[in-house]
């Protein structure tokens, strides 16, 4: 998959001008793409100093925050859209920091590693743990605290009272408006409360 048409597809959800909070943001790429493209403004939060380090280097603002410890230091609609790109399968509570998310922005766009992917499928029937471009890791040794689906997401935002305005799927550079559980290695959904 392709990080511009990643990052062009994610784009086009946030209305231009948008003042944009990015948790974990990582090098700041995604917040400088929409800086020059979309005409946002906002902070990216992340936790790894390198990363930090590279994100205002980029010229992108960035907060060092641990994001288990939730969002309070924002207040309620302090952001038009509140991103969580490859983010919630890093956290312990990540219903908890969704709910966060729609608290503090407008807007809600997040995406993930669909472990619904129909060749994860195949390698859990296989009995083994996918290892593939968008989940690289062995099970023994992955920085994800937990795997999602598309269809889980589904459930999960709407059990919380989320309206989804737009879900689809990624999968190397082309969106996925078809059985996107199935078919797509990468889940994305713009939410709002």
């Amino acid at each position: 998959m392709s990080e511009h048409s990643v990052m062009a597809s994610i784009a086009r959800l946030v209305p231009p001008g948008s003042h944009v909070l990015d948790l974990g943001c990582g090098d700041g790429a995604l917040l400088a793409h929409l800086q020059s493209t979309r005409g946002c403004t906002g902070y990216g939060v992340e936790i790894d100093d390198a990363k930090v380090h590279a994100a205002l280097q980029r010229g992108v603002s960035v907060l060092q925050l641990n994001l288990d410890q939730g969002l309070t230091i924002f207040g309620d609609q302090s952001f038009d859209v509140v991103l969580q790109i490859d983010t919630l399968q890093h956290l312990r509570n990540a219903e908890t920091m969704l709910l966060d998310t729609a608290r503090v922005g407008r807007i809600g766009i997040v995406a993930f590693p669909n472990f619904a992917h129909w060749p994860n499928r195949l390698d859990v029937l296989r009995g083994r743990m996918p290892v593939t471009k968008r989940l690289p890791y062995q099970w023994y040794n992955t920085p994800n605290i937990r795997v999602g689906t598309y269809a889980d997401f589904d459930v999960l935002a709407r059990r919380n009272g989320l309206s989804i305005q737009d879900g689809f799927g990624l999968h190397e550079g082309r969106e996925i408006r078809v059985a996107p559980n199935l078919m797509a290695s990468t889940a994305v959904f713009r939410f709002s409360r």
